[in-house]
């Protein structure tokens, strides 16, 4: 039967977008996030960019094994090569080449002629279809081409072996009339059409990714390529959650659809966030804080009426939960495993006894602990776990509007504790410092700093996030806790570890 398939490449085009890089282990929490999403395939990234991220992709493609595994490859035999040796051992491999088919592209970039880049995909699907069954083929810039020569270069990657034909808006540039005319002109004009699968990979640039990825659909595509959160290159791609939710809910309108398990949309949302150091506009369509708000009166009444008048979909269709209190602290560890299981979480013994850990601390600390905190906890990565982590042990603060702000910071790593002090331009800054005496990191700068509050109450968990740049590369750490001030270090002393794991000299030890 004929579905919509959907192909995730945040682990891609979304790792590329500015301060939204992610190491290895988030990569593949993310790959199963999106593999209990049920995507169809995961771009795991573009195996001959660097070592890391080739690592990445053969890991990605060896751990998934509920859906297509795709490396992006210029078309090139290096690229190719590169991208096969990655998603080998996949599952379902996938090789995704790309050339420019727009005059401006052509002309400016590749430096190649209309009729070289014909026979450039000709060779290079050719080539690609050596390794494996499953080749995309992608026309970059394709709505800024010409219509007839697009319909050659597709023609001509059909005939060599091309199984997935992607029609890119890459500069965001068309509108969905413009979509859905190209696309009924290629699957009515290119030879063979019925034999592949067309697919859609729009930007945002004028906010019109979702609206162009839904024309697609309705000419006939069968592919819609997004990211989770709509992360990518510049204003970014279509975002996962909205394209898809549009398709369930407008059902009548759409009656092929994807396989997603929609539930676990806003746990993969989340994830993404929590990693990249971001969160939510609180006005993002399916995810934001107040997408299912209400506090017109006329719309509360017609709500609590018929939740139909004012809400076309809800919280629950996307795994947002209504984050009613259900442990304390007399929970014991089984009922705490049980219900993690039901938000979906899936620990090994070892984070079940450090998560379970934490949160009887936080029932000490805080008078209601509801599912939003729980999550919290599930997602905190700022205490130090590898090896050559410097960890905090214990930091006294002074300060005060009418003194020079103070802190002492004692630092664990591995069985050495070491003690500083510094002075700061408030309690923050001083508490900084006195990491950096510690640490010494590389030369850096100070990106961003921010603070949001976990859930409700003045006891909440308080969660900061600190983005630092060094030689052009964001570091970001998160740091959790109901003071506001170990929140603060944690975060810091989060990105200041990966920052030096990043420029620690290879081989040599911590």
């Amino acid at each position: 039967m004929k579905r919509i398939k959907i192909f995730d490449t945040t682990l891609r085009d979304g790792e590329q977008s500015p301060g939204c890089s992610m190491n290895l282990n988030e990569k593949i929490e993310v790959a199963r996030c999106l593999e209990k999403l049920k995507v169809d395939v995961i771009e795991a990234g573009f195996a001959i960019s660097s070592k890391g991220d080739f690592e990445s992709v053969k890991t990605i493609a060896e751990t998934v094994r509920d859906c297509t595994v795709a490396s992006l490859a210029r078309a090139n035999t290096g690229d190719i090569d590169a991208a096969y040796e990655a998603v080998r051992n996949a599952v379902d491999p996938r090789i995704h080449l790309f050339i420019a088919t727009s005059p401006l592209h052509m002309e400016y970039k590749l430096k190649m002629t209309p009729e070289t880049v014909l026979q450039k995909t000709a060779d290079m699907v050719r080539y690609a279809a050596r390794y494996c069954s499953n080749i995309e083929f992608s026309a970059e810039d394709a709505t800024r081409s010409d219509p007839e020569f697009l319909a050659k270069v597709v023609t001509a990657a059909i005939q060599n072996g091309a199984t997935v034909i992607n029609i890119p808006d890459t500069v965001g540039y068309a509108t969905p009339e413009e979509v859905k005319e190209l696309f009924s002109y290629l699957i009515g004009h290119v030879e063979n059409a019925d034999r592949v699968e067309f697919s859609a990979h729009c930007h945002n640039d004028l906010g019109m990714a979702v609206a162009n990825s839904l024309a697609a659909v309705s000419a006939g595509a069968l592919q819609i390529e997004c990211t989770v959160n709509g992360l990518g290159e510049r204003a970014g791609n279509t975002a996962l959650e909205e394209v898809v939710m549009a398709m369930k809910t407008r059902a009548d309108r759409f009656p092929l659809q994807p396989r997603l398990d929609t539930t676990k949309i806003f746990r993969a949302s989340k994830t993404v966030y929590n990693i990249i150091g971001q969160s939510a506009p609180i006005n993002k369509p399916i995810v934001g804080k107040n997408a299912f708000a209400h506090e017109s009166g006329i719309h509360q009444h017609g709500v609590l009426a018929n939740r139909l008048t004012y809400e076309i979909l809800t919280p629950e269709s996307v795994g947002i939960g209504k984050n009613a209190m259900v442990l304390g602290k007399h929970s014991g560890k089984h009922a705490f495993a049980a219900h993690l299981s039901e938000l979906g979480y899936e620990l090994t013994q070892e984070e079940l006894a450090k998560t379970f850990e934490r949160f009887k601390a936080l029932c000490d600390k805080k008078k209601t602990v509801n599912d939003l905190d729980i999550e919290a906890l599930v997602h905190d990565k700022s205490r130090g776990s590898e090896s050559g982590d410097y960890t905090l042990d214990r930091f006294d603060v002074h300060s005060g509007n009418c003194a020079t702000a103070t802190c002492t910071i004692r630092l664990k790593k591995e069985e050495t504790l070491t003690e500083e002090v510094s002075l700061g331009d408030g309690p923050v800054d001083a508490a900084f410092r006195a990491v950096d005496k510690i640490v010494c990191p590389p030369a850096h700068t100070f990106e961003n700093y921010a603070i949001q509050s976990v859930s409700e109450g003045k006891d909440t968990l308080g969660e900061v996030v600190v983005k630092l740049r060094c030689d052009g590369e964001d570091y970001t750490g998160r740091g959790l806790s109901t003071d506001i001030m170990e929140a603060s270090i944690l975060a810091y002393l989060n990105a200041v570890n990966r920052l030096c794991a990043e420029h620690r000299p290879e081989g040599k030890e911590a």
